[in-house]
């Protein structure tokens, strides 16, 4: 029998340094190296569960970060908010909103679909399709909106079952002004073909996806991949590409693929405190986290039912949750560190504080204080 192969081993920490570079969070990024729109494609969409977070996604990334840009990027169609990964929302390029989806369309939306099926008896998908893209394409429509014209040709199916297959059998994208930094809206839906003014497609081959991910979250498992994207049945594309990749291994003998030319910089690297927006994929998109999450107790800290607080990071670890409220002119930065922090540490934080307030709040005034989060 020929001997396990051994790969060169990585610690949680090396990992964690390896994906904070990838995720342009050891230093800003200047615009001289890399634009919003180019960010946005690089990480391969921003969570956007909620409006604000892919604004605090990338004023954490990237150098003189204007709200504005990425407004404006929105605005004239280059990105939009649409259900991809693991079937929640995001922030893509227009590219990206016309090639993920389809091949994610398994690991995402067919997924959510059939956890719904009980409340589509009788509806028929492709009917569903059908009618829902000519009700969104002759003007974009509210969700509530668009179920009740579906309920009247399906009367009796659950109104929430129906919405959701509705998003699930078509690429929806959210159409603006929701989703502008500063501008309101309630969420209005069309199709990502009527918004970007062509087809949707072809899908975006998997290998190049699995490099693509390598390169924001890598080193990386098959699982982590899957992890990430929903998909299964995906070790084959590794495979497929492992001649071209560097293999490690993990602590727990996990083989990771990572592309060769990729940075890695070193366990002892400084990680600057970083002040990320809930949902951020940094958290999310690995099947082990404790490259960045060093303590599972930390997740009950960093939930209120089924939203999740903003977090901090403190030497390239989960290590605290914050709150920005703003009244009038006055801004008030709320910290909550998970354990002690020395006076030198809460220095660094507040300087990262104020970096994040210069970029992304209009208020004249703030405090940062550190203690409880309500």
């Amino acid at each position: 029998m020929a001997p396990k192969t051994t790969h060169p081993r990585l610690t949680a920490r090396d990992l964690g340094r390896a994906t904070l570079a990838r995720q342009l969070l050891l230093r800003r990024t200047p615009r001289s190296e890399l634009t919003v729109e180019g960010a946005v494609e690089h990480l391969v969409g921003l969570q956007a569960q909620n409006v604000k977070p892919p604004y605090h996604a990338l004023a954490a990334r990237l150098a003189d970060f204007d709200p504005a840009e990425l407004s404006g990027l929105m605005a004239s169609r280059r990105v939009a908010r649409l259900v991809t990964m693991r079937s929640t929302l995001h922030t893509h390029t227009a590219d990206d909103c016309l090639a993920l989806r389809p091949l994610l369309q398994t690991g995402g939306p067919d997924r959510e679909l059939r956890a719904f099926r009980a409340g589509l008896t009788g509806v028929d998908l492709g009917r569903l399709a059908e009618l829902t893209r000519a009700l969104v394409e002759e003007e974009p429509r509210t969700m509530k909106r668009l179920r009740e014209a579906l309920l009247t040709e399906w009367p009796r199916a659950d109104p929430f079952a129906l919405s959701v297959a509705a998003r699930c059998v078509l690429p929806l994208v959210q159409t603006t002004p929701r989703g502008l930094w500063g501008g309101v809206g309630q969420v209005t839906l069309t199709t990502a073909e009527h918004w970007f003014g062509r087809p949707a497609g072809p899908a975006a081959a998997l290998d190049e996806v699995v490099r693509r991910y390598l390169a924001a979250f890598g080193p990386a498992s098959v699982k982590d991949f899957q992890s990430w994207s929903g998909l299964t049945r995906t070790r084959p594309a590794f495979e497929r590409l492992r001649p071209a990749l560097a293999v490690f291994q993990d602590e727990k003998g996990v083989e990771l693929f990572d592309l060769p030319e990729a940075p890695r910089p070193g366990p002892d690297t400084p990680a600057p405190p970083r002040f990320l927006p809930e949902f951020d994929n940094l958290l999310l998109s690995h099947a082990d986290r404790s490259r960045v999450i060093a303590q599972d107790g930390h997740r009950a800290l960093t939930r209120r039912g089924n939203q999740s607080f903003p977090t901090l990071l403190i030497d390239g670890a989960l290590a605290g949750i914050w709150r920005l409220t703003e009244t009038g002119d006055h801004a008030t930065l709320t910290v909550r560190p998970f354990g002690d922090l020395s006076r030198a540490r809460r220095e660094e934080v507040a300087a990262e504080g104020e970096l994040m307030l210069s970029a992304l709040s209009a208020a004249t005034s703030y405090d940062i204080r550190f203690g409880p989060v309500e």
